[in-house]
């Protein structure tokens, strides 16, 4: 009876897949269980899963968010920016957080309040992002950032990396809004009928400006990683992160059409996509073969998805 209940859920299937990719990686490849690769892997993966935990409420939602890719450089420039002009490197990494919010929540009021499709505004605010961390930079990396930054990128604490620590903190966060608060009802409620809970006396507006302020927190989060473990502002980073997040949550089992998902499966989907990018590297597979086999595997996951949709 308790496997039977297990099958049920949205994380059986992809943590199944997981553990399949994982062993034939492991078979495929000897170099794939080494120390130095696994702690690669973690931190490589650590970006994409914490973009996919905003990407996740987006998708619960019903909507999505096209322009993580963007905002993450867009705040990782200005914290770049900020320090190299003398700011010190708390206040930077804070106002490019904020930057990222910011992003996140106007793109929540063109969809909240003017009732604009999600991927029509994220499209637009993604070249809108794009061309203002350009025109910030010049089209330059920032570089020149003070040696403590790096922390948060290649450091570590109590052996552990701080990329993954993040990580695991943004999860633990998002594991209690949606699975321990009223906030996390609504939302699922909101993709479930968003017409029904909205007559039900729920702020639907609210919760969508929520939801798109804190997708674009997480992109800045990431973009604080990403510019640490560089060491220098990148305008151009981030280029096609937004479709390996939504990979992440679809592989995680969340439905594409909202309603259905749980931030654990995110994370499953983050780690199954991180281990196949790492064990395609591993086995020289071309990179344009990549993308290919990751269409593929996204196609097949959103088949599924919806074959188990009632």
């Amino acid at each position: 009876m308790r496997l039977a209940s297990w099958r049920r859920t949205p994380i059986f299937y992809p943590l199944i897949g997981f553990i399949v990719v994982f062993i034939a990686m492991a078979v495929i490849n000897d170099n794939f269980l080494t120390a130095s690769n696994q702690v690669n892997l973690a931190r490589q993966t650590s970006i994409i899963a914490i973009i996919a935990v905003g990407m996740s409420l987006a998708i619960l939602t019903g909507g999505i968010d096209l322009s993580v890719g963007p905002v993450m450089a867009l705040s990782g420039t200005v914290m770049a920016g900020l320090m190299v002009a003398g700011v010190p490197p708390s206040l930077a990494i804070l106002l490019g957080v904020l930057v990222g919010a910011g992003f996140g929540a106007f793109n929540g009021v063109f969809i909240a309040f003017a009732g604009m499709p999600p991927i029509i505004v994220t499209l637009a605010t993604m070249g809108i992002a794009r061309g203002l961390g350009l025109i910030y930079t010049g089209g330059y990396p920032i570089s020149g950032l003070p040696p403590e930054f790096a922390f948060f990128g290649r450091g570590s604490l109590a052996g552990i990396e701080t990329p993954i620590l993040i990580m695991i903190s943004v999860y633990a966060l998002g594991f209690v809004l949606l699975h321990h608060t009223a906030t996390g009802r609504y939302l699922y409620a909101i993709g479930g009928n968003e017409e029904a809970t909205r007559l039900s006396g729920i702020r639907v507006s609210r919760y969508k400006l929520l939801v798109y302020t804190l997708s674009g927190t997480t992109a800045a989060i990431a973009g604080l990683i990403l510019t640490s473990r560089l060491m220098s502002g990148q305008p151009n980073a981030g280029v096609g992160f937004e479709l390996d997040a939504i990979a992440a949550v679809v592989l995680g089992g969340a439905a594409i059409t909202g309603g259905r998902g749980m931030i654990l499966g995110t994370l499953i989907g983050a780690l199954l996509l991180g281990v196949l990018n790492n064990g395609l590297n591993l086995m020289g597979v071309s990179p344009y073969l990549q993308n290919v086999i990751k269409g593929l595997i996204i196609l097949l996951a959103i088949y599924i998805s919806r074959k188990r949709t009632p």
